[in-house]
């Protein structure tokens, strides 16, 4: 993990947050490099199910919602943390973490009786801070999908089974952060409920299980480094009838990334309840109105940048030396192509490495760069994951052709300008 943490900041993947007022304890900014992988896999999860389907609808709900959504999910009376603090050290720890122990792991000092603390993070709407302008900031984006079901039907007229995507930040107000970007008080999630018949309810479950562990397998993560894991019934939240995680070997251990969970029809009974509308669904076949259940599809999208990160890692021996190169998927790959000129001092190349590169950018994520010798250039923009790597040498001044070199196989090919976009169209599709 030291070495992909290393290779981030210095490649400009992840940044500390805060960093030139020493950083701000567990918060993280993406850089050129890390934004453009973080969008990547955005991507990737909204056309695979949003774009590529005819089930599930898209939407961005707000972060700051009614403080009667979250009485109606249960986060303000249930979203709670048993923690202990350390009389010397002042530490603070989560009871389950401390596994009954008296006193404190890191200094040997007496823990005070387990106490619980919110874990939503508040703050007041309009100029006046009391308690009637309390709200919270979301600790999930799911609740914002569930109140907007009564919309969904009325504008999108769907049958069951349907879904609803979304992709956004949620807010928790963590005592254990850590493990680089793996848990951060502020973080993404991509999410989808997906609304259906209760007498399906299993066999959709089962299905989006497999669905989501095939993903992250297209998307070239190592079978060896994922896995699923179901949820012991003591594990299981108190509205689930199932859940199964999808984990990644992380340096650290198996962790999860995304979980699958079947919600049975709580979310909905809870805001028809409070709200005082009638959220069944109604069934024109059958003739009958009816809560759905809901099977939920979780995942984490900063978990997910730090496993493809981890899991594209990859250190070879080339002669004498070690050749660090992410091998990311070329979907994900932030960047597609960079162009270099072979002499820096020899303006036409110079010139016509630049003309390249820019005629590139309107196809793909190219980069031009002449800040060292080619080998350096090569090395930097293997630590990136860039997929080709274009040279332009005295011979391109005569004969109009490049060098390209393949990142993953290092291979050379010599291509005709005027047929570059398409070399690459075809060995990025």
């Amino acid at each position: 993990m030291d070495k992909v943490v290393s290779l981030c900041k210095r490649r400009g993947f992840i940044f500390q947050g805060s960093d030139i007022y020493g950083g701000l304890s567990n918060t993280w900014d993406y850089g050129p490099f890390g934004v453009e992988l973080k969008n990547n896999l955005k991507r990737a999860w909204w056309k695979s199910l949003v774009y590529e389907r005819n089930d599930i609808f898209g939407m961005d709900t707000a972060i700051l919602m009614h403080p009667k959504v979250w009485e109606a999910s249960g986060h303000v009376d249930n979203f709670f943390d048993l923690k202990s603090d350390c009389k010397s050290c002042k530490k603070r720890f989560k009871a389950e973490d401390l596994k009954g122990k008296k006193f404190c792991p890191e200094c040997g000092g007496e823990l005070t009786e387990a106490r619980a603390f919110n874990l939503m993070f508040k703050t007041y709407q309009g100029p006046i801070e009391d308690a009637a302008n309390l709200i919270y900031l979301r600790p999930e984006t799911a609740q914002g999908m569930f109140v907007n079901f009564l919309n969904i039907l009325d504008t999108k007229h769907p049958k069951l089974p349907f879904g609803i995507a979304q992709i956004g930040k949620s807010f928790r107000n963590e005592i254990t952060p850590g493990n680089f970007t793996f848990r951060t008080r502020e973080f993404e999630q991509m999410e989808i409920e997906y609304f259906v018949n209760p007498a399906e309810a299993d066999k959709i479950y089962e299905y989006w299980v497999d669905a989501r562990f095939d993903w992250y397998l297209g998307l070239g993560m190592k079978a060896d480094n994922l896995r699923k894991r179901p949820h012991d019934k003591t594990e299981l939240a108190h509205y689930a009838k199932a859940c199964t995680d999808m984990e990644y070997n992380f340096p650290f251990g198996w962790s999860e990334l995304e979980g699958v969970a079947n919600r049975t029809n709580f979310d909905l009974k809870q805001h028809a309840a409070l709200s005082g509308k009638d959220m069944r669904y109604f069934d024109e076949v059958a003739k009958e109105r009816f809560y759905p259940y809901i099977i939920e599809p979780s995942g984490g999208v900063d978990r997910s940048v730090l496993a493809f990160l981890t899991d594209a890692y990859n250190e070879e021996k080339v002669k004498d030396e070690t050749r660090v190169v992410m091998k990311l998927n070329k979907e994900l790959a932030p960047v597609k192509a960079a162009v270099f000129p072979l002499l820096r001092n020899r303006p036409e190349i110079v010139e016509l490495a630049k003309k390249i590169a820019q005629d590139l950018k309107k196809s793909f994520v190219t980069v031009y760069d002449d800040t060292g010798a080619i080998g350096k250039l090569y090395r930097r923009q293997d630590e990136v994951g860039t997929l080709c790597c274009i040279t332009v040498d005295v011979q391109s001044l005569e004969d109009q052709q490049v060098t390209v070199r393949d990142r993953d196989t290092m291979l050379q090919d010599r291509i005709n300008i005027d047929q570059l976009k398409q070399y690459l169209e075809k060995k990025l599709t």
